[in-house]
């Protein structure tokens, strides 16, 4: 079973939308008990880190995603969903789940780009990942953000995209995902990621 955690903050019905587009089903739920029961998580987030803190823990989602993701099963963080998979952020005070070494952090300003970065972005692939098609050379994603995530271990870093630095598009580690850019918002590349998240063998 494919959960998609409804906490509130998160385009969960676009992202529904698309995971049926690639093929597959998922539940949208806020249930701690469904949640308990799934194969799949989905943890999407718009706004600020504490905020999705403290989304999780008034639903009780807190401690049952993290003990999920420690008994094994595959997560993949959207966007906020991706910061709150590590330590914390500069944005708040609370404390991520720490599954990922590291934290969220806010682009760096620079004259000729804009804060948020917005758009449809090509992303710059560093590794191989079960979440892309190494024969596609270019995906491109739709990104709506200020903060990313700078993680401790350069290894979890999948890809990045320039925007004035290179800001972290994609984490993997073991079980766990995290995009920052919105695959529900990036069409076919983005139903592709789903597909391929939702039949990577753990």
């Amino acid at each position: 079973m494919i959960v998609i955690v409804d906490a509130g903050m998160g385009n969960v019905g676009s992202i529904a939308n698309m995971i049926k587009r690639s093929g597959h089903q998922a539940e949208v739920s806020a249930n701690p008990e469904v949640i308990g029961k799934a194969s799949r998580l989905i943890l999407p987030g718009v706004g600020a880190f504490d905020a999705g803190v403290h989304a999780l823990r008034s639903h009780n989602l807190w401690d049952v995603l993290d003990r999920r993701v420690r008994e094994g099963i595959p997560l993949l963080g959207i966007c906020l969903g991706m910061h709150l998979l590590t330590e914390g952020s500069e944005e708040g005070v609370e404390k991520g789940f720490g599954w990922i070494s590291g934290r969220a952090v806010r682009i760096s300003p620079v004259a000729e780009k804009k804060i948020p970065h917005m758009g449809w972005s090509e992303i710059q692939k560093l590794r191989p990942s079960p979440l892309f098609d190494e024969t596609d050379p270019s995906p491109r994603f739709y990104f709506v953000h200020s903060f990313h995530v700078v993680c401790d271990r350069e290894e979890d870093i999948v890809a990045t995209v320039p925007y004035g630095e290179e800001v972290t598009a994609v984490l993997h580690r073991d079980h766990i995902f995290g995009t920052q850019f919105h695959p529900e918002k990036s069409h076919r590349f983005g139903v592709a990621v789903f597909k391929r998240f939702i039949e990577f063998k753990a």
